[in-house]
């Protein structure tokens, strides 16, 4: 029988915190960290990926503070480097490997550079680095698809969360269904401080008010895989090309035919390769 949401969900209550996660497997720590989109959650991110990756190791993917069925955040309280700290901390966890998606992977990045003790792999899907040089995209403010992502948060219909989904993904037949759209509408929907707290939080830096130093980008010295869709209309692949420059101990897999969600459009290659990079085998 497959896992489900429900045998995975667990709440837990940090200094500042109640988090949602989801929980499967045993072994190594492995910290699963979604993207900013609405309706976005640990499981909605990585649902075709918990239970592979729960055969090798322990996995928690965790609703960050502002997301799922965690606390709300207002953007003065965005701090998911600390929140991931919280967590590890509560649960007696030392170190993990973590593994980010967009704003994750930013946040995995801060937290390879702030708190290196605490981390044992980074992998990163698409994560925006913040102020660098631009050779292939468009200087003239956020990308197309987060223009798609903001106008979801300030109508989340289905109908714009078709779009959204149509964006994040090169496959639209397969992904961009109305049973995914209209799910990811009633989840936004289900929390309307979330995306209330989003929308008003855009003048002050939301959802990343704190970034990575683009220069501590070097310092990182744990194993890092930079997984990265060539279409990808959300964050350009020039991104992870600029972490390949920047961190030593790092790999690049660049996927046609893929959008913004590695983990989703290519689960079974994602799975294996995650596998192998924390198996030490790739």
């Amino acid at each position: 029988m497959a896992l489900t949401q429900a045998e995975a969900a667990r709440t837990v209550q940090t200094r500042d915190w109640k988090l949602r996660y989801y929980e499967a497997g045993d072994g190594q720590p492995l910290v699963l960290l979604h993207g900013s989109g609405p309706g976005a959650t640990g499981w909605s991110n990585f649902s075709a990926n918990i239970e592979a990756l729960a055969t090798h190791f322990h996995v928690y993917a965790v609703d960050m503070p502002g997301w799922g069925e965690s606390d709300a955040a207002t953007v003065d309280r965005l701090d998911h480097v600390d929140a991931a700290i919280q967590f590890l901390d509560v649960l007696g966890i030392d170190r993990a490997a973590f593994v980010g998606n967009s704003m994750g992977g930013q946040t995995s990045l801060r937290l390879a550079t702030e708190h290196p003790d605490r981390i044992t792999h980074l992998v990163t899907m698409g994560p925006p680095v913040g102020r660098i040089p631009s050779l292939f995209s468009a200087g003239d403010g956020p990308s197309e698809g987060l223009k798609v992502l903001i106008e979801a948060y300030r109508d989340p219909s289905p109908a714009n969360m078709r779009r959204l989904v149509e964006i994040m993904c090169f496959d639209k037949a397969r992904f961009a269904t109305p049973e995914l759209c209209q799910a990811r509408s009633d989840a936004a929907l289900a929390r309307p401080e979330h995306l209330r707290n989003y929308v008003d939080g855009l003048p002050k830096g939301a959802p990343l008010p704190i970034w990575v130093r683009p220069d501590l980008l070097p310092g990182i010295e744990v194993p890092t895989l930079l997984i990265h869709g060539r279409d990808d209309r959300v964050v350009p692949f020039e991104n992870s090309l600029y972490l390949l420059a920047n961190i030593p101990d790092s790999r690049l897999v660049l996927l046609n035919r893929c959008g913004h969600w590695a983990m989703i459009e290519h689960a079974d290659e994602f799975n294996r390769l995650v596998t192998d990079f924390l198996l030490g085998t790739s």
